[in-house]
C-alpha cells in the first residue's frame, strides 16, 4: 500500500510518500515556513508524489499530524487529509506530534517510557506519557511545570519535545535525564511509519489542548433591523 503522510504542526510543511509493504520511503518534500502552510501544502505534496513517481490514484491511505502544535497549521493539514480521504475514498489516520516524538526517542535510545512535552507558553506544557512500546500511559493534556516534573520523576522516564530540557533543568535533582529530540514535531517519515501500523478508525481530528489565541472581537456585529 502507498501511504501519503503530511505534517503542518510546526514551522515546517512536509509530505512523505511511503510504501508500507516494502517499509521504505519513496519520496518526500519539506519546506521550512514561519506560516503560510495552506499556500504551500499542495505544492509540497505534489513534489513528494513526483519524487516517488506516484499519483493520487496510487494512494491507499492518508496520514496526518494532528497536533498539539500550530493551531492554523494543524487545521490546514487535518482538513486536507480529510478532504483527500473523502475524494479518493481511502482511510485517513491521525498521529499526534507527541506520539511521534516519543517514537523517535525510543528509536534513538531504546525501549523507555517517554514523556513528550511541548512548551506552549503561558506557563503551560502540552504533554503525554508513553510506555516502552508506545502505548499511551497518560493522554495528551495541559500540565504545569511542577506536574511535568512529577511525571518525569515517577520512574525511568526519558524526555522529548521543546519542553524537555526545561523539565530536566527545573527538576533540580542529582539525575541525568535521557533526552530525545528537543523539537516541536518529528521527521515526516516517523508519521508515515506510525500511521502504517495503525488500524484505520474514525476520521482524524485536531488535538487542541486549549482554545485558539485569535477570538472574534465584540462590537462588530450590527444589530438586526426591526421590521
Amino acid at each position: 500500500m502507498i501511504l501519503l503522510a503530511i505534517d503542518c504542526a510546526a514551522s515546517l510543511c512536509a509530505a512523505s510518500v511511503y510504501d508500507t509493504d516494502a517499509g521504505r520511503e519513496l519520496g518526500r518534500s519539506v519546506r521550512y515556513l514561519g506560516k503560510g502552510h495552506a499556500e504551500h501544502l499542495m505544492a509540497v505534496i505534489d513534489e513528494a508524489l513526483a519524487q516517488a513517481d506516484k499519483a493520487y490514484a496510487d494512494l491507499g491511505r492518508i496520514a496526518v499530524s494532528t497536533g498539539p502544535g500550530s493551531f492554523t497549521g494543524v487545521r490546514v493539514a487535518v482538513s486536507a487529509a480529510r478532504g483527500f480521504s473523502l475524494a479518493l475514498k481511502i482511510p485517513a489516520v491521525g498521529v499526534t506530534t507527541l506520539e511521534a516524538l516519543a517514537r523517535e526517542t525510543r528509536d534513538a535510545i531504546g525501549p523507555r517510557n517517554v514523556l513528550a512535552a511541548l512548551d506552549a507558553g503561558r506557563e503551560e506544557i502540552h504533554a503525554a506519557l508513553y510506555d516502552e512500546q508506545g502505548a499511551v500511559l497518560r493522554e495528551p493534556a495541559v500540565l504545569t511545570l511542577a506536574e511535568a516534573i512529577e511525571i518525569a520523576m515517577s520512574g525511568d522516564v526519558a524526555l522529548a519535545g521543546t519542553a524537555a530540557r526545561k523539565i530536566a533543568d527545573a527538576a533540580k535533582v542529582d539525575r541525568i535525564f535521557a533526552l530525545g529530540p528537543e523539537l516541536a514535531t518529528s521527521d515526516i517519515g516517523t508519521y508515515a511509519r506510525l500511521a502504517a501500523a495503525k488500524e484505520s478508525g474514525e476520521r482524524p481530528k485536531p488535538v487542541y489542548l486549549r482554545a485558539p489565541d485569535a477570538k472574534p472581537q465584540a462590537g462588530f456585529v450590527l444589530p438586526r433591523e426591526q421590521k
